[in-house]
């Protein structure tokens, strides 16, 4: 039944329908509508929060720090609470007011600039404002998120002044870093995945990345201001420290999520369980049957034979020779997935089991198939399409009910580089692999390295060789 909630449905549905002309990641660009998320817990008639004022939440870092891996990740986070939510990104207002195939003047990121620089700059501020006061004051708009470096404190100050003049709060947010290695993990990351450094040779992009950091670094002042309110994470959020003038309701969410929020190069993979004894009886809970068990196998035998090819591909192009990073197994609480975490954990790897992860109670559905739903509850199916996240079938759960179950669990791609990879289990008969859900008109991508899905965010264009190469180790963050 699950089944329903289909890759066609969330793009296509109004409640879900998002897109990106940059094909960054569905946040960069303005919704079509004015809905917050698919999935925000609730919302008003104006669109704000009754209990929470307008803030602008301010990013403060040198590049490579994650700013605005931050910022998607917050508008995400707020955009579900229900909080209409847009990031306001300084380097897309660069981009777009040069113009396509065109750059700014060599000295444009320098703090001597000439005089041609400094307009040119005075310009893209001008229009960023402006865009920010649009969207709070004429649509309703509750949080803006302006995502720039902001080095100097004279100028933060500056800024917290001219929002309190139209009632708006400020809270400013430094991703700092000392740590050189996740220094060097992010300039690679942004190199390959940046608009900045498209069709560059990957060496120079680096040096002409690393000569912007060092013409900011003798300037820029860290957040200090007390009169300021701020978060100042340290290293991918080793420490947190906390400057809390006047924090509202808002600004107490914030807090909470970013201590939960990391920026560090991660992988996820995502696999299927065993076939069960009873694999279409949601209230059995059956154990895996043998085919399961021999599947479960074969699945643990090719992730950790993967994982070793990954890392010795990266040895044979120069990179570190490093151990491979820990691998932390999530299960849900139904048996047949625990089961399938069975080899994983007896060669040592940690498994935890997560009730929000497990399967939704399909209720008078179960044991049917699509094409029977579709016959028998054609009503039902209309509502499901119309709002996959919150209808729920006869006696079923929602996908609305997976928040109230203990806490939220999120995996946040990177803030540009957005890349899937299938990695192909040989040997399973054909019986125990499913088939594609019945009605879905998107292409299902073929195996290897392949961008999101049309219309979700990012185009389908299979990666080249060379790109291949580069995004082996993925970069899910």
């Amino acid at each position: 039944m699950d089944t329903l909630l289909t890759a066609e449905v969330a793009a296509n549905s109004p409640r879900f329908r998002r897109k990106s002309s940059t094909f960054v990641d569905a946040i960069h660009d303005l919704p079509e509508r004015l809905d917050m998320a698919p999935a925000q817990l609730y919302s008003t008639e104006s669109g704000r929060l009754f209990h929470a004022g307008r803030i602008v939440i301010v990013t403060v870092g040198l590049p490579a720090r994650g700013k605005t891996h931050i910022s998607v990740a917050l508008a995400r986070y707020l955009r579900w609470l229900g909080v209409k939510t847009r990031a306001f990104h300084l380097g897309d207002y660069r981009r777009a007011t040069v113009g396509p195939g065109k750059d700014v003047p060599d000295d444009y990121f320098f703090v001597n600039a000439s005089a041609t620089s400094v307009l040119l700059r005075q310009r893209i501020l001008k229009k960023c404002r402006e865009d920010i006061y649009h969207f709070l004051n004429l649509e309703n708009g509750q949080v803006a998120i302006y995502d720039a470096v902001n080095p100097l404190s004279a100028g933060r100050q500056a800024l917290a002044k001219e929002f309190a003049k139209h009632d708006v709060q400020t809270l400013f947010i430094e991703s700092a870093c000392d740590d050189e290695r996740i220094i060097r993990e992010n300039v690679r990351s942004v190199k390959i995945s940046s608009p900045d450094y498209i069709g560059w040779d990957s060496d120079e992009a680096v040096k002409h990345y690393l000569a912007r950091i060092s013409a900011k670094i003798p300037h820029f002042e860290t957040m200090e201001e007390l009169d300021l309110n701020y978060v100042k994470m340290t290293n991918a959020g080793e420490r947190l420290k906390i400057n809390n003038c006047s924090f509202g309701y808002l600004a107490h969410r914030i807090v909470f999520y970013l201590l939960n929020l990391h920026i560090k190069s991660r992988q996820t993979y995502f696999v299927r369980a065993g076939v069960s004894s009873e694999q279409d009886s949601y209230k059995t809970d059956a154990h895996l049957s043998e085919q399961g068990e021999d599947y479960a196998k074969k699945m643990s035998d090719r992730l950790i034979g993967y994982r070793e090819e990954e890392r010795q591909a990266l040895v044979n192009r120069g990179g570190s020779d490093a151990a491979l990073k820990p691998l932390t197994i999530w299960t849900s609480t139904r048996r047949r997935t625990v089961e399938t975490s069975h080899f994983l954990q007896r060669r040592g790897y940690k498994v935890r089991q997560r009730s929000q992860m497990s399967q939704l109670n399909p209720g008078v559905c179960e044991k049917m198939s699509e094409r029977a739903i579709r016959r028998e509850f054609p009503d039902e199916v209309a509502k499901h399409e119309a709002d996959p996240y919150h209808h729920r079938y006869p006696r079923a759960e929602a996908c609305a009910a997976l928040f109230p179950r203990d806490e939220i669990v999120e995996i946040i791609p990177a803030s540009y580089n957005n890349e899937a990879k299938r990695i192909h289990i040989p040997d399973l008969p054909e019986e125990i692999v499913p088939d594609s859900p019945e009605d879905i008109k998107i292409p299902v991508p073929p195996s290897g390295g392949v961008t999101p899905l049309p219309g979700i965010g990012t185009p389908q264009e299979p990666l080249d060789e060379q790109s291949m190469e580069r995004y082996a180790l993925g970069a899910s963050k």
